[in-house]
């Protein structure tokens, strides 16, 4: 009788999941995002990521920032969406890409979730807008729960992650295993080079990303530009709150992790007694 080979996939239960998250320069123009796009998601498939997550407003770059920005026509982010689709089949690798977008209220800033086939399986809106956001987007309304390689995730954006952690703890109660959070903090003309992941001189970002895995028990996947000067690190934090492994500070980039599913209970989210904040 032949040996068994057993994996961590026997009986099609997923216990490890491979996850890569993006630090890219802030693009010259859409055409130059969709190049580093194309770029990071080739450097992640080399390292056998099942999903890739880049920053907040990545496509066609956050505004607001000492950088010019091209125009957000409707037509431009149309044919940029079916661009990373395309990349995404050929690459065979889910992605969670940022963008601005139009609906028929207006312009909108969210994440759209493409599977490893290119298919568009939907988006996250930004709901709780920066005060400094509001005459730049409008804000969403309705949260969801994403699935990739049977694995169940939620997405909260920047400004919402850090200080509105109901977002976080919506998507841990409804089964997410992990949490994707694509930022934008930092500059490329001034500021301070961190040094120290986590350090008590460091902006308080990092101190909250912690948080918001460790109060939920889940796996937080915090993604940011890849500034000079950035506030924060690309991180990947896990339930207990520990930071597994974190982008080098001022560097563009992919960083690249395990997560063991089986750790991300939400015991703590589900504890939480809703019906007290009713």
């Amino acid at each position: 009788m032949p040996d068994l080979e057993v994996t961590p996939y026997t009986f099609n239960l997923v216990i490890i999941m491979k996850i890569a998250l993006a630090s890219p320069p802030f693009p010259k123009s859409i055409s130059d995002g969709l190049c580093w796009v194309e770029k990071l998601i080739k450097d992640a498939v080399k390292e056998h990521a099942e999903i890739i997550c880049f920053p907040e407003s990545y496509i066609p770059g956050y505004p607001g920032m000492e950088f010019d920005v091209e125009e957000r026509s409707p037509e431009k982010l149309r044919s940029a969406l079916d661009e990373v689709c395309k990349i995404a089949a050929e690459n065979s690798i889910a992605v969670i890409i940022p963008m601005d977008w139009y609906d028929a209220v207006g312009l909108l800033n969210l994440t759209h979730v493409i599977s490893a086939t290119g298919k568009i399986l939907g988006y996250q809106t930004k709901n709780q807008l920066d005060p400094t956001e509001d005459d730049i987007w409008i804000p969403g309304s309705e949260r969801s729960i994403f699935e990739v390689n049977g694995v169940k995730f939620g997405i909260t954006i920047c400004h919402e992650g850090f200080r509105y952690p109901e977002s976080v703890r919506w998507a841990a109660q409804h089964g997410a295993k992990i949490v994707f959070h694509p930022h934008c903090t930092g500059s490329d003309t001034n500021g301070t080079l961190l040094t120290e992941w986590g350090s008590k001189e460091n902006p308080y970002y990092e101190k909250a990303i912690m948080m918001r895995a460790m109060e939920n028990t889940i796996y937080f996947a915090s993604s940011n530009y890849g500034f000079r000067y950035p506030e924060s690190a690309s991180s990947l934090i896990g339930p207990d709150g520990t930071c597994i492994v974190h982008g080098t500070y001022g560097k563009t980039g992919v960083i690249v992790a395990d997560i063991d599913l089986a750790l991300a209970t939400g015991l703590l989210a589900k504890r939480f007694k809703n019906e007290l904040y009713a």
